[in-house]
């Protein structure tokens, strides 16, 4: 007798499962805020503390990002250029989030405030500067948008990330004050990634 053959089951995307890891880790940190503020957990000012747990994992989410390209000069790896679309999402949703946060609870949606404090307040305008630059890179992140820029401007549209990555540091080290080490840290690794981007550049340009 015959046997049919099995269908064929259809392929799954390589490192699949690290997409899926992404996604629970991203969505992990929102989970443990609603976990703790339910538990009245967040401390004396829960708006502040929300804020800048959202706005230290859009940062965290944008270094992950950058580092991509480096991690793939330096070690050859392939893999983090197939996830870096996913990670600069997540840090844009964190960013919205932050930002949302922001508008929504700190200001209960006074755009006279809002528009005040962008003015008045350092800290605050850099912070925005940096949520204003992503706006186009979120956009355009998508394979659609190589094709319809070309891939030299999607490039130029898409360095724009590395200014918002020096604001947001900026951002971080102004709101957190006194208290800067955190701050210090990331800004060294920031220094440490776009410094590679600036030697390959340098190297590609003398061959």
């Amino acid at each position: 007798p015959s046997f049919s053959p099995l269908p064929r089951q259809p392929r799954r995307p390589p490192y699949q499962w690290l997409k899926n890891g992404i996604l629970a880790g991203g969505l992990f940190p929102i989970l443990w805020i609603f976990v703790r503020g339910g538990a009245n957990l967040l401390g004396a000012n829960p708006i502040a503390e929300v804020e800048n747990e959202l706005g230290l994992g859009a940062l965290v989410f944008l270094l992950a990002a950058m580092a991509c390209t480096p991690a793939r000069k330096l070690f050859g790896w392939a893999w983090p250029m197939r996830i870096r679309r996913e990670l600069g999402l997540f840090a844009f949703f964190y960013v919205c989030l932050h930002v949302t946060t922001y508008l929504l609870l700190d200001k209960f949606l006074d755009l006279h405030a809002v528009v005040s404090d962008i003015i008045l307040r350092p800290f605050i305008t850099v912070g925005f500067a940096a949520f204003v630059l992503l706006i186009p890179v979120a956009y355009t992140s998508s394979s659609y948008w190589i094709r319809r820029l070309g891939y030299d401007r999607w490039q130029m549209v898409h360095r724009l990330t590395y200014a918002a990555g020096v604001l947001a540091i900026v951002h971080f080290t102004w709101r957190a004050k006194l208290v800067v080490l955190q701050p210090i840290v990331y800004g060294i690794i920031l220094a440490a990634l776009l410094l590679v981007r600036v030697v390959y550049s340098s190297r590609k340009r003398r061959v």
